[in-house]
This record gives structure tokens, C-alpha cells and sequence, in this order.
């Protein structure tokens, strides 16, 4: 699914990444492809991540940049088939349309499957907790709880939105035996299915919590459910950066610079000021 760099699958049993790397290195002995300058790749057209040189990966691009005391530029790019697709293409070897990767890619999911198997990148420093939700009319939809058979039987009477091909659209597509098939409405984005909400032509959107916080963040009588069930195969997910494997000095600076930005609080500034929470992974 091409829109699964957003709503990464990971497999039963995900573990976080937490690769030795060595001590925090000096700016100019980073393995940077201008001195000077941290070359971030982010997705385009991605709010509220990165869209346009504004978003939460935008905004912790520059911190980064500044906590190592160089210049952050941005490469927003447009996401191919697959992640391995985007870290062949944006870090370890270049985009066949000829832009030039980043020194680092933000919004990789760590997972030690998904790392095993793309070798020529570090994945390391996971800086949020990405989780499956859903956004409702609290009026026409009073609560989602307990399991799908429960919870989703609602939607035999009311629509719900979704974006394309994303975990969420290909959960409702299946849940229940195939039965919500019908009742799904599918949009370009989750702006968009907002939208809809808004304009009442569905009861509730599915998506990732983030960024249902910012599409309803000035949305009254919208409620927004995180989704644990056991139908649910994937429920949440780290997000963090990806270097070239032969970096380890630069994945060790950038390591370091974000638990400053956590330790400071400016993290989790960054999402306040984006209209979102941040969740900090488990055990970091």
C-alpha cells in the first residue's frame, strides 16, 4: 500500500531499535553531505507532519539542526510503493528522479524486522508513538469500546470515512466479515475526511491519531478514540530517523540532540504547538 509510510504494519512482537552507536560526535566530524548543513528528507504533502516547510517533522528538523549547530534544509519528497522504496531513495542511494537524499529521514517506524531488513540505513531514536484512532460525532455515535463486533456494529447504520489505502480504510474494508464494505467512504486525505465529518456526510474518520488531533483540534462535539482490540492487528508504532549505516557518528549526535529536545521539553512542544500530543515510546 503506497500510503502505508504513514500507517506502517508491524509485525506481532515489534521491538524497538536501540542500536549501540558510539559517543556524540563534533559537528564537523559528522558524515554530512555539505558542511554546515543537515540535509532532512521528509514527506511532502503530509500535514501535520511536513507540508510545505511547516509540520511536527519540519519544526523537530530544525531544532535537531540547531542543537548540533548547523543549518537545517529540507528535502520533501513524494512517498513511493513501499518505506524501502523511500530509505533506498532518500538515504542510502538517491531518488531516480534526481533529488538528492538527506544526511538523515525523519518518520521511519523502528522496528527490528523492518531495520533487519534494510541494512544499508540505521534506524534508531524513536520520538513518538504513532497510534490507530477514530474521530466521531459524539452525538450520532455515543462511544467506540471493547471488541469490533461490539463496537463496529454502528457502522451497519452509519458511515464512517477513511483515507486510501491505509491500515485504517483496509481494516474497515475487512473487519466483521467484509460487512462495513459498503458503508466506508474513502477520501484523498485525512484533511479531506475531516471534512466530511464536519460536513456530515460520515459519522466518524479512522486514521492516526496525530493526525485526527489536528484535523478536529477546533472541531466541537468531536470525540477521538485511540483503538485497542484484538482485531486490530496494529495498534501503535514508533516513529523515528534513519542515516546511512556507515554514519554511526551522525546517528549518534542526532541521538543524543533529540534527548536534549526531551529533556528540555521542547519535544513535546513541537507537537503542542502542532495542534497535537506527543507520546513517547515505551522504554525510552
Amino acid at each position: 500500500m503506497k500510503n502505508e509510510r504513514r500507517h506502517f504494519l508491524l509485525s506481532a512482537g515489534a521491538m524497538l531499535v536501540a542500536a549501540a552507536l558510539p559517543a556524540h560526535a563534533a559537528a564537523a566530524e559528522l558524515e554530512l553531505q555539505q558542511p554546515g548543513a543537515l540535509r532532512i528528507a521528509v514527506y511532502a504533502n503530509y500535514p501535520p507532519w511536513s507540508d510545505k516547510g511547516q509540520g511536527i517533522d519540519i519544526a523537530l528538523g530544525r531544532a535537531l539542526a540547531a542543537r548540533l549547530g548547523l543549518r537545517a534544509e529540507f528535502a520533501e519528497f513524494p512517498a513511493d510503493e513501499d518505506m524501502s522504496d523511500d530509505l533506498r531513495n532518500m538515504v542510502w542511494k538517491g531518488h531516480y528522479l534526481g533529488m538528492r537524499p538527506g544526511d538523515v529521514m525523519l518518520h521511519v517506524p523502528v522496528d527490528r524486522n523492518f531495520a533487519a531488513n534494510n541494512d544499508k540505513v540505521a534506524i534508531f531514536a524513536p520520538y513518538h508513538l504513532e497510534t490507530m484512532a477514530i474521530a466521531r460525532n459524539s452525538a450520532r455515535i455515543p462511544a467506540i469500546a471493547g471488541s469490533a463486533a461490539n463496537a463496529f456494529e454502528v457502522f451497519t447504520r452509519e458511515r464512517i470515512g477513511a483515507e486510501l489505502d491505509t491500515h485504517g480504510s483496509d481494516f474497515m474494508l475487512h473487519v466483521l466479515n467484509g460487512r462495513l464494505r459498503d458503508q466506508v467512504t474513502h477520501y484523498r486525505s485525512i484533511p479531506f475526511a475531516a471534512a466530511g465529518l464536519k460536513a456530515g456526510e460520515v459519522a466518524a474518520v479512522i486514521g492516526t491519531r496525530t493526525e485526527l488531533e489536528v484535523a478536529f483540534k477546533d472541531a466541537p462535539g468531536v470525540a477521538i478514540d485511540s483503538l485497542q482490540m484484538p482485531e486490530l492487528r496494529v495498534t501503535g508504532w514508533p516513529l523515528g530517523m534513519a542515516v546511512k549505516a556507515d554514519h554511526p557518528a551522525l546517528a549518534a549526535a542526532l541521538g543524543d540532540a533529540l534527548a536534549e529536545l526531551q529533556r528540555s521539553g521542547e519535544l513535546g512542544r513541537i507537537f503542542s504547538e502542532n495542534g497535537s500530543t506527543h507520546r513517547l515510546p515505551g522504554g525510552i
